[in-house]
């Protein structure tokens, strides 16, 4: 059987036009270099090199091996830089899905970026969808990985790692009295203080972690909210609080968006609500843009402390 090796020595003789020459440069003995050259010849059944006095040269049979060999030989070697790219995750894909409030987070979209710029050759496909979805494609391999707002249930076969907590604001109208009591100094909100308001909460499919925080918090308080909305999308919310319809609770990361109409206050520390971030994926062996994605994660969130 030929092996890589045998290619390799064929290929050094060639080059070097001389057996001890090549011995050297291959880092082996003379002797045992012809041998296994004259095996070569044996398994090909044909003479591949001519001895003369002063080395050896290619018979014609030779030259077709050795420019058969060549190519062999570079292409394993492309082979094996390609495999060592992907294992540093410098090419390949990756599946990211993302929650529809996590996508606002500066987090998501700086280490994207900073994933984009360390590996160009990484073909990143991005999807957003609600948590169970999203976890529901990480089981099936759709997705590497899913920025997601709550523990998962169904975890098994994934690992959950929380990133950080982010702060939850109230989202009103700009002419709510809430709003304009509170005069020159922004003041914190007790949640208690929004008993008797009207509540624009998106759908508990699309954000079952961030609906329950948000009705946990609130009868701890002392209260159940009054739902008055549930709308599709956590934006949709922001259109009805804009409408003057009622009041919503949303991660601080959305508050960035330009939206008319709507004023933002800071929820008092008492209430202890939080809108979490987590980093979903399966447990195995992540490839390596995945795990190049995740210590981007890590370094992003801890720069941003």
């Amino acid at each position: 059987m030929i092996e890589l090796r045998h290619l390799r020595y064929a290929v050094t003789v060639a080059d070097e036009g001389h057996m001890t020459r090549a011995a050297e440069r291959l880092g082996i003995q003379q002797p045992p270099l012809s041998q296994q050259i004259a095996k070569l010849e044996a398994i090909v059944g044909a003479s591949l090199f001519k001895r003369l006095p002063r080395g050896v040269e290619l018979t014609n049979a030779g030259r077709t091996f050795v420019e058969r060999a060549r190519t062999i030989l570079n292409d394993v070697d492309l082979a094996i830089e390609a495999t060592r790219r992907n294992a540093r995750g410098e090419e390949g894909s990756l599946a990211i899905g993302f929650t529809s409030s996590a996508a606002f987070h500066p987090l998501v979209s700086s280490a994207v970026r900073s994933l984009g710029e360390a590996s160009p050759d990484v073909a990143l496909k991005l999807e957003e969808a609600s948590t169970p979805d999203l976890i529901a494609m990480l089981h099936s391999g759709l997705l590497d990985v899913a920025l997601v707002r709550s523990p998962v249930a169904q975890s098994s076969g994934l690992i959950i790692s929380r990133i950080l907590d982010e702060e939850m604001l109230v989202a009103l109208p700009d002419r709510h009295p809430l709003v304009m009591a509170k005069g020159e100094k922004p003041r914190r909100v007790r949640l208690s203080e929004l008993a008797n308001e009207a509540f624009m909460l998106y759908r508990r499919p699309s954000g079952p972690g961030l609906y329950d925080s948000i009705i946990a918090a609130c009868l701890a308080a002392g209260f159940s909210p009054k739902i008055r909305h549930e709308a599709p999308r956590l934006l949709s919310t922001l259109s009805l609080v804009a409408a003057g319809l009622g009041i919503s609770i949303i991660p601080g990361s959305i508050a960035g968006l330009e939206t008319s109409g709507i004023a933002y206050l800071r929820l008092d520390p008492g209430d202890n609500l939080v809108a979490p971030l987590y980093l979903a994926r399966k447990d195995e062996q992540p490839s390596g843009a995945l795990q190049l994605f995740a210590d981007i994660v890590q370094r992003e969130n801890a720069s941003m402390k």
